[in-house]
C-alpha cells in the first residue's frame, strides 16, 4: 500500500479521499448537543471529538472516526478512550510526541504556526492534504474540518459547535475539568472558521452549521431534524423504487 512504516504520518494516507462526494457529521461537544442528538446519527458518518468519549456509557451510539489533538485534554481524558474500542483514532503529532501513546491512533501533522504566544492577529490556514499538514485553529474542530476535506467528503454538517464559552454556564456537552478563561476564545474560533469557509467556497465543498443555537454564523444554518429526515425520505424512496 505504498505505506512507510518507519513514519509515523504515513498510515494518514489509507484515509485519502475513501469517502469522495458523501456527507459526514462532525459532532463537537458544545452544551447544545444532547443523547438524543447522538442517537439520531447512528447511522450516519461521524467525526467526534475530545470528551464525546465520556457520553459512552449513556448510549451505544459511536463516531466513524475520532480525534484529540491537545496534550492537556489528552491527559484528561486518555483512560476514558482507552476504555473504549474506538476503530479509527485521529491524533496529533504534539501528543505523541510528548506520550507514549498505543498503535490505536493514526498520527496527524499539527502546525500550530504562531497560536502559543499572545497576540491579537488571528489568522490561521486550511489544508486540504493532512498527511502533510493539519493547521491549528484554535479549535479541535477546525482540525477535524480539514480531515474531513481530505478524507472527500463535499457536504460537512457542524453539530455541537456552540462557539460561545460562557464564563458562568456549562462549557462543553460533558464536564471534564477543563475550563476557558480567555475571553478571546471565541472571537479566535471564529476567525479560523471564516477560513474554512473560504476554502469551502473555493472549492465547492458545503460546510453546514446544525447546531442548535450558539453564536456561530459564518455557516448556513440547517436544522438536523430536517437533513437527517431528508436522508430518510431518499433512502425509503430508493428501497420502494428497489
Amino acid at each position: 500500500m505504498n505505506i512507510n512504516k518507519s513514519s509515523q504520518y504515513e498510515k494518514m494516507k489509507l484515509f485519502k479521499n475513501t469517502h469522495k462526494g458523501q456527507r459526514c457529521f462532525i459532532v463537537a461537544t458544545g452544551p447544545s448537543l444532547t443523547i438524543d442528538d447522538l442517537k439520531k446519527l447512528k447511522n450516519e458518518t461521524t467525526i467526534s471529538m475530545n470528551s464525546i468519549c465520556l457520553s459512552f456509557d449513556e448510549t451505544d451510539w459511536r463516531p466513524t472516526y475520532y480525534g484529540i489533538q491537545d496534550v492537556k485534554v489528552f491527559n484528561l481524558l486518555e483512560n476514558s478512550i482507552e476504555k473504549y474500542d474506538l476503530k479509527n483514532k485521529f491524533i496529533s503529532d504534539s501528543i505523541s510526541k510528548e506520550k507514549n501513546i498505543s498503535d490505536g491512533y493514526f498520527v496527524f501533522p499539527l502546525n500550530y504556526l504562531n497560536h502559543n504566544t499572545f497576540h491579537k492577529n488571528y489568522r490561521t490556514k486550511f489544508s486540504n492534504d493532512s498527511y502533510s499538514v493539519v493547521y491549528d485553529g484554535y479549535s479541535i474542530t477546525y482540525s477535524m474540518i480539514q480531515l474531513a476535506v481530505y478524507m472527500g467528503f463535499s457536504e460537512i454538517y457542524l453539530v455541537g459547535v456552540d462557539c460561545n464559552y460562557s464564563i458562568n454556564g456549562a462549557q462543553h456537552f460533558k464536564d471534564y475539568g477543563l475550563i476557558e478563561q480567555s475571553s478571546e476564545a471565541v472571537k479566535r474560533m471564529i476567525s479560523a472558521f471564516k477560513e474554512a469557509k473560504k476554502f469551502s467556497d473555493r472549492s465547492q465543498i458545503k460546510i453546514y452549521n446544525a447546531t442548535r443555537g450558539g453564536m456561530l454564523e459564518v455557516f448556513e444554518r440547517v436544522n438536523l431534524d430536517e437533513v437527517l429526515s431528508i436522508n430518510k425520505e431518499l433512502e425509503e424512496l430508493m428501497e420502494r423504487t428497489i
